[in-house]
């Protein structure tokens, strides 16, 4: 084992774990770092810096985390986040576990223990590697100096191969004090170059591909489904191919909106219930067969339905049984699809019945929708804002902002209200669910896309989890405006009966209630940012108007009728 005492290398310039871990996570291209920095691994950020890696400093490592999470999703290259040992660790499995639930690419890299400490009682001493296990695809720890290329390689390599996910990587506090010298950290870390990078992704048999064809060619009602896995596999150009030459209806998950347009004439969205109960063959690309989709199954769908399945897990294609599934790379196994139809051709036309039904289905729901909207309802209810921020974001043309979206009525109403119409543009809750995701998710946008404006739109409870990360957004001067949408509580204040209002703590606020009115919009002024009350259309346009074109921290604090809108937004059968 290399000895930190050892002035063997004292004349060959000898470098410590910390610079040994900048070094390859430089070399291996991760470019982007998320974290909260103390005991022991302040001087491995400050080194990280120093060799060109970029480090965003937060006030909790569990916004670190999603931040990390979603970055990888957007640049396709994994997010790390860095925590401290211990207790650091422990936070950050709120960005692992977003990782792994939304099939996201990250590393996290804690420092631990002094390894001869192990199991005394050391200072935030825990055993990390077990406590990652059910959220790592893959946990290393570098007993040696001499490891950290090798493991930072894998971790990095493990993260983006296969079905996205977080690895993990622990760092001993008595590694990183070793000491090698500089051209024996230039031989490991080419040592670890060779095998980094270097998968083979199988290519379909031909005959499967021409399955797949020959059900969507023979289909009365097909429909294409694509998701999160769709995006981030860079597939809209080969979706946009598919879509245009068949002519086929198609339906993105949440997070899937944008890589064809919102209004595309054959987007289906807006005819959801229709398009998914009555289809025959569909052909869903990136997106699980999971709760957001009803799992595949009747009465949502039609119990002849026949699923063709696109992804690059074996393992999902055996979970879910399908007609057919493809295991592949989700650009790759379109574009094979494109290149069998290409030779020959087919097209549902406008004219077609199916076609027809989906289109005349979505108008007389974009219309009903319209009138709603139409009402300008003050005190505000979700409806009236909404439609203002909508307008607003479609103002600003191309490149659209990155849309963060967080809460139960306020996510619920914005994903039927605001337009996607550019890929990797929606960030939301997730497969999981999670709340407290919108700050972390939009320093990542910011970080991955500095050329576009970031707009969070979320639910008082939602912005509560990580409003401090509002001194992150000044500190960095990034172009993010969070509106946040105060109706006084979780689904809006005390929705108490008069018969729960009882017991020795009747008088105590409802367990759904916040401060009414509270002013959120102050927290971010207080770190020189610009705060926005608002409680009327003018009002929000004006702030809208300001932010947009400032391009600098903002937070605008919308004021919403505390009865508007339902107890658990749309999944009120769960609570």
């Amino acid at each position: 084992m290399a000895d930190s005492d050892d002035n063997s290398h004292a004349s060959s310039n000898p470098i410590d774990g910390n610079v040994l871990v900048a070094k390859s996570l430089a070399r291996f291209g991760a470019d982007r770092m998320f974290g909260v920095v103390g005991i022991p691994v302040t001087s491995m950020a400050n080194r990280a810096v120093s060799l060109g890696v970029r480090f965003i400093a937060f006030h909790n490592e569990q916004s670190a985390g999603y931040a990390a999470s979603a970055y990888g999703y957007l640049s396709g290259r994994p997010g790390v986040l860095l925590t401290v040992s211990g207790p650091g660790c422990v936070h950050g499995l709120a960005g692992m576990s977003n990782a792994m639930a939304n099939a996201w690419p990250m590393i996290m890299i804690s420092g631990s223990c002094d390894q001869k400490d192990f199991g005394r009682g050391d200072f935030q001493e825990l055993d990390q590697i077990e406590a990652v296990k059910p959220f790592s695809k893959l946990s290393l720890k570098a007993k040696d100096i001499r490891e950290i290329p090798d493991c930072v390689s894998r971790v990095l390599d493990c993260a983006v191969s296969g079905r996205p996910g977080g690895c993990y990587l622990d760092l001993p506090t008595d590694v990183l004090h070793q000491t090698i010298s500089e051209s024996e950290s230039e031989s490991l870390l080419a040592a670890a170059s060779e095998s980094f990078g270097k998968r083979e992704i199988a290519s379909l048999p031909n005959s499967e591909i021409e399955k797949a064809v020959s059900l969507l060619r023979n289909a009365e009602r097909p429909l294409i489904v694509f998701g999160k896995g769709a995006a981030f596999a860079r597939a809209e150009e080969e979706l946009k191919k598919l879509v245009e030459r068949t002519g086929i209806p198609f339906l993105p998950t949440p997070m899937g909106k944008g890589l064809l347009p919102d209004t595309h004439e054959l987007a289906a969205t807006a005819s959801r219930s229709l398009a998914i109960g009555k289809c025959d063959v569909a052909l869903v690309v990136g997106a699980r067969l999971n709760w957001l989709l009803h799992f595949g199954e009747p009465p949502k769908w039609s119990k002849d339905v026949k699923f063709i399945l696109v992804d690059i897990s074996e393992e999902e294609i055996e979970l879910r049984k399908p007609h057919l599934g493809l295991v592949g790379d989700a650009k790759k196994v379109l574009e094979s699809i494109n290149k069998e139809i290409k030779d020959d051709p087919f097209c549902f036309g406008n004219n077609h019945p199916w076609v027809e039904a989906i289109s005349k289905k979505a108008k007389e729901n974009v219309s009903k929708m319209e009138v709603q909207l139409a009402k300008v309802v003050v005190p505000f209810n979700f409806f009236t804002p909404m439609k203002i921020i909508r307008d607003a974001i479609l103002g600003l043309g191309s490149p659209a902002p990155v849309l963060v979206s967080e809460g139960a009525n306020t996510m619920d109403v914005g994903r039927a209200v605001l337009i996607q119409t550019e890929p990797r543009t929606r960030l939301d809750a997730g497969t999981w669910g999670t709340m407290g995701v919108g700050l972390g998710y939009c320093i990542a946008a910011a970080v991955a896309n500095p050329d576009r404006l970031v707009v969070a739109v979320e639910g008082d409870s939602g912005f509560g989890f990580s409003g401090m990360e509002v001194e992150t957004l000044v500190r960095y001067q990034l172009p993010v405006v969070v509106i946040v949408f105060n109706n006084g509580g979780v689904y809006g204040g005390d929705r108490r009966s008069p018969k729960e209002i009882t017991g020795p703590y009747k008088d105590d606020p409802a367990p759904t209630s916040f401060v009414p009115c509270a002013a959120y919009h102050t927290l971010i002024e207080a770190f020189g940012g610009k705060g926005y009350l608002v409680g009327t259309p003018d009002e929000l346009k004006s702030a809208l108007s300001e932010s947009f074109s400032a391009r600098k921290p903002a937070v605008i604090n919308v004021i919403i009728d505390p009865y508007a809108g339902a107890e658990s937004g749309r999944l009120q059968h769960k609570n």
